[in-house]
């Protein structure tokens, strides 16, 4: 069984490769060409375990070089002296970078324009689809104009882009649409229409029409920019990634033409996302891999990995996204089901979860001597933490067993930590002000199950008028009660600087040690206010906390960035929303019992607001 998971692995890693697939990442000078007598080689997927990707990652991802470096180098096959050609050479980001002819797109010549036929950009096929995308480089100055031509000309309903506008200070692609009104490049008119700002990517609609033909009506393009993949490496994880392709295939509407993707050369990322297409759209059709023809096309090391890492997160997960409409239906397959071939109850759908490998290399900082008390449960420790700025009292170190969580919208939304310990109380509210925070979600009494020694958080706040914590003075200024939170106004003075500001203190009651909320309205209606002060406050991180800083807060994050996307999209996936702030700190969502409480508060507030066309 060993050997055979080793070589579902192996394959997984070599992706497949079809003799019948020849497309070929036009972008690139290098390609392969398999000879008539290859064995094609397919092997049927196999059990699922990530033990072997784990081996392949050790000592700085030693086997997937080797790996990589061991693919063939392959024949070119095919010209580029279009791209070549003097007219032509200032329109090509880089140099080395050029399509070939044969695949090239070519637009429509301009009358008394010479070689204004030429754009670096190919066709490239999908898994069974004939030119289904347009692989490009992101476009320069000159050849916005051109891009749009492009767009129009071929149809185009659906830009991927991959690269940010500017990366470690370099320029990457030119901003080639309006960020708003209407801008005209060429012939093509662009109006921004609407646009949506994500954690991992944004998504903005343009109306375009073409000005010297006002006789065709105007179309609708949307472009969906995924801005959390850096230029030099990959995403910290696949799961945005694959969020993101979901939505390209969801937003990008039948019989339109190519999907446009780029990124910045229009090679490393433009090919990795659509090998991951390519490759999950095979693995639907026919259950199995093939071996080196759409890898082969993948040059950077770094990518092959991040492709194998994103095909095995959706083997060995799937797609766990739900409509709100089918959530009750969910919940009961959940709840009345155990392992039966593919259903998976609740407790199957928690433990892989908590199966999850905790990187323990990475909470070398929190365990150092130095720190070790500054920790209230040392099992629970930041992989990696929130810096406080040096400090010249040499009493301080600058940790913190505090983690930025991302939000929704908007990366580092939240700071997850614990509830401070008599000695870090000055490091939590220097933490506090240093973040610009305006307010701290607080869900632990301050002792819970009466006895003495359960000591769950150190008061951090006057009961009145006003304490100092080093170099930082608390004044409360309001202390009123609401259903299930009270809500306590705080000013926060840096003595040093004579500096202050309004912190909105929200401790929510009822949440026990053991167990989860009677009733989840509590938890929608905290979180409804702590967002309303957060758009009268500017947006900076919310501190969470409860006791040890993870069950209970990763459950209100996760519960807060849920509910986020069920009002904006009618969308949820409990499952990777939980997975993915497992990974940024370890324990969060701690039970099953908090688990099904996710479920069961958006339940909940999908019954109070059943209106279900309000999310979309």
């Amino acid at each position: 069984p060993e050997r055979l998971v080793y070589v579902f692995f192996f394959v997984i890693m070599h992706f497949f490769a079809s003799a019948t697939y020849t497309p070929v990442d036009s972008c690139a000078k290098i390609t392969i060409s398999i000879s008539p007598d290859t064995e094609q080689q397919t092997v049927v997927l196999l059990p699922r375990s990530p033990s072997e990707y784990r081996i392949r990652s050790a000592d700085d991802g030693k086997l997937f070089r080797e790996e990589y470096n061991s693919l063939p180098g392959g024949h070119v096959q095919g010209l580029y002296e279009e791209a070549n050609r003097e007219d032509n050479k200032e329109k090509n980001r880089y140099p080395n970078i050029l399509p070939y002819d044969h695949s090239r797109v070519v637009l429509t010549q301009l009358e008394g324009v010479p070689c204004s036929d030429y754009i670096n950009a190919s066709y490239i096929d999908g898994y069974t689809e004939k030119n289904k995308f347009i692989g490009a480089q992101g476009p320069k100055e000159d050849t916005v104009a051109d891009f749009w031509r492009m767009i129009w000309e071929q149809k185009v309903a659906t830009i991927v882009m991959l690269t940010n506008l500017k990366e470690r200070k370099e320029d990457k692609c030119n901003q080639y649409w309006p960020d708003q009104g209407c801008w005209t490049y060429g012939n093509i008119r662009v109006a921004v229409e609407d646009f949506t700002i994500l954690v991992d990517y944004t998504i903005r609609k343009f109306c375009v029409q073409n000005a010297s033909d006002t006789g065709k009506s105007a179309r609708l393009v949307t472009q969906l920019h995924f801005t959390s993949w850096p230029d030099f490496g990959v995403p910290f994880s696949p799961i945005g990634m694959l969020k993101f392709l979901k939505k390209v295939k969801t937003v990008n509407p039948p019989f339109s033409g190519p999907i446009v993707v780029h990124c910045s050369a229009g090679v490393g990322r433009t090919g990795t996302f659509i090998v991951i297409d390519a490759t999950i759209d095979m693995m639907h059709a026919e259950q199995k891999v093939d071996v080196f023809g759409f890898v082969s096309k993948i040059r950077n090391s770094m990518q092959y990995s991040f492709i194998y890492q994103a095909l095995l997160e959706y083997y060995l997960y799937g797609d766990t996204e739900l409509d709100v409409s089918s959530l009750e239906g969910h919940l009961h397959k959940l709840h009345n089901t155990h392992t039966d071939g593919d259903r998976v109850g609740l407790e199957e759908e928690f433990k892989k979860l908590t199966n999850m490998r905790i990187m323990k290399e990475n909470m070398r900082t929190g365990n150092l001597p130095a720190n070790m008390k500054k920790n209230r449960v040392l099992q629970i420790i930041p992989c990696k933490f929130i810096k406080l700025p040096s400090t010249n009292l040499g009493r301080f170190t600058d940790y913190v067993n505090a983690s930025f969580i991302d939000g929704y919208r908007q990366k580092d939304y939240f700071i997850a930590t614990q509830g401070p310990v008599p000695h870090t109380v000055e490091d939590f509210w220097r933490m506090v002000w240093e973040w610009k925070c305006h307010s701290i979600v607080m869900l632990t009494e301050l002792q819970e199950r009466e006895c003495p020694l359960s000591d769950k958080c150190c008061q951090y706040w006057p009961t009145e008028d006003a304490v100092s914590y080093g170099n930082f003075r608390v004044e409360l200024k309001k202390d009123s009660l609401c259903d299930t939170f009270s809500l306590r106004d705080l000013v926060l003075t840096f003595v040093p600087e004579k500096q202050t500001r309004l912190i909105r203190h929200f401790h929510f009651h009822g949440w026990p040690e053991i167990g989860i909320p009677a009733e989840g309205k509590g938890m929608i209606d905290i979180i409804a206010a702590v967002q309303k002060q957060q758009q009268q406050s500017g947006n900076h991180p919310i501190v969470v906390h409860c006791s040890a800083g993870a069950g209970r807060t990763g459950t209100f994050i996760a519960l807060s960035n849920i509910l986020e996307r069920v009002k904006a999209e009618g969308l949820l996936d409990v499952f990777q929303t939980v997975k993915s702030l497992r990974m940024q700190r370890p324990h969060m969502v701690q039970t099953v019992e908090q688990y099904d409480f996710c479920y069961r508060v958006v339940q909940d507030f999908v019954d109070i607001f059943s209106d279900y066309a309000n999310f979309k």
